[in-house]
């Protein structure tokens, strides 16, 4: 997916394409963004279709994590509202349509079956279910996913969901800033195209983490 003029500009600069050569499993999370009704449900008011393509590979990925004693986090998005109004005016008042403001609320409300994460995707007893109300589920106020982390000494998390440039991009780069070590999950991430997909990974490898396929973070975490 990365542009081979991207590689060789990152090659260039520090002489390896690939950061980590290695993961420990002990201390690496996988955080899956935003794998809900609302964004992987055929119909659904921020419906991403290609959300359910990425399914196999997050469960392919978790499993394998969990196995080498990893962290496994589902954080969702909510943010609380009734009718035309929300905790985050900011966005519902000026990104989203009249349409379909109600519907986006409505289905984003927690408890609200928007908030179910997606029934393909294997949630499993010892994972950790999370909230979160930004974009970024790093950004003060949005969650409890940093306390969370560090409370389990966790310092590299491999991030999936939806979307690529959206939410995952956000949550990769607070991480980045933060001094969590980033590995964006190449196929365990989706946009509405290609070109936004693309675009994230080229931003991510250059300038706020690793870029990895899950073949290659589970061979990373099974040295």
């Amino acid at each position: 997916m990365i542009s081979q003029h991207i590689i060789d500009r990152v090659v260039a600069r520090r002489g390896r394409l690939h950061l980590f050569d290695d993961l420990e499993a002990k201390r690496t999370a996988l955080v899956v963004i935003d794998m809900q009704k609302t964004f992987c449900e055929p119909g659904a008011p921020a419906e991403v279709p290609a959300s359910r393509d990425i399914v196999p590979s997050i469960n392919r990925l978790a499993d394998g994590l969990r196995r080498a004693g990893g962290t496994v986090v589902w954080c969702t998005h909510a943010n609380v509202g009734t009718g035309d109004s929300s905790d985050w005016r900011n966005f519902f008042d000026f990104f989203v349509s009249d349409d379909v403001r109600s519907r986006t609320i409505e289905s984003l409300s927690p408890g609200g079956s928007g908030q179910d994460i997606w029934h393909e995707l294997t949630v499993e007893e010892p994972d950790i279910k999370l909230f979160k109300n930004r974009y970024s589920a790093l950004v003060p106020g949005s969650s409890q996913l940093e306390r969370v982390l560090r409370s389990l000494n966790i310092d590299t998390l491999l991030i999936c969901g939806t979307k690529t440039n959206v939410c995952c991009e956000s949550t990769a780069r607070d991480a980045m800033m933060m001094d969590f070590k980033v590995v964006m999950v190449s196929d365990g991430t989706a946009a509405l195209s290609e070109a936004e997909h693309r675009g994230t990974l080229e931003n991510i490898i250059q300038q706020f983490g690793d870029v990895m396929t899950v073949d290659e973070i589970l061979e990373r975490l099974n040295r």
